[in-house]
């Protein structure tokens, strides 16, 4: 079956009570779980997604943007497609596109991962165990996920805790945990954004204490995360 734009691979979803806010529409944080899991979805349908752990190895969001173009709703019918975008240097890009159920785009993202070895935690080539048909390494996407410095006036800031139901398999803080902090911190400061930048920057564990820091430029807002002096995350959102 072919896909639009040369996507790989589609699942279809519906979004639940469970996943939105309380004017009805999905939260960001959910959406990047159904991101991250039809992500897993084709990655194991091709042999390098969790299968990677019998030889050590594993795959590391490094940065994500994802920018909404309209919310979906409770009870709304989303089709989902993702594919690979090439590889530069040490990057592998995987690109998304959300449809409602009338086939109109509402999101997009663009994602940027890491290949590591498990144990040593060195980062490993990418096309080593990519098939070159889906992420060909001549070709890397004009549109990658940028670098991100915080910038601007401090506004505010919050600490939270690390809980369990933020961690992932590898018992590191999941990457929607954290776009799920800055959902929430900007919510006090009655800030919902529709379009966000991220790149994770350290490893997060159980039981770390996290400053959560606001700063303002004009229309962008930066919320960086840091554990002690280490920094571990920083966001922009629009």
């Amino acid at each position: 079956m072919s896909h639009p734009e040369n996507f790989q691979f589609t699942k279809d979803f519906e979004v639940g009570s469970f996943q939105v806010h309380p004017n009805g529409k999905i939260r960001l944080a959910c959406l990047a779980d159904l991101l991250q899991e039809i992500a897993w979805r084709h990655a194991d349908s091709a042999d390098f997604g969790r299968n990677l752990l019998e030889s050590n190895q594993m795959w590391v969001l490094s940065r994500l943007e994802i920018k909404v173009e309209k919310f979906p709703k409770w009870g709304d019918h989303l089709q989902l497609f993702t594919g690979g975008r090439g590889a530069e240097k040490l990057f592998a890009f995987r690109e998304f596109m959300v449809w409602d159920q009338n086939q109109h785009v509402v999101a997009r993202a663009m994602s940027s991962w890491l290949l590591l070895h498990t144990e040593t935690k060195r980062i490993q080539k990418p096309e080593s165990v990519l098939p070159a048909a889906l992420f060909d390494p001549a070709k890397a996407p004009a549109w990658q996920p940028e670098k991100l410095m915080a910038k601007g006036e401090f506004s505010t800031k919050d600490e939270i805790q690390v809980r369990q139901s933020d961690l992932d398999l590898y018992h590191h803080v999941n990457n929607t945990s954290y776009i799920r902090w800055v959902e929430n911190f900007l919510a006090e400061v009655c800030f919902f954004p529709n379009q966000i930048s991220i790149n994770y920057l350290s490893e997060c564990h159980l039981g770390d204490r996290v400053i959560l820091s606001l700063f303002e430029s004009g229309l962008e807002k930066f919320v960086e995360g840091k554990v002690g002096e280490k920094a571990v995350f920083v966001a922009r959102v629009l």
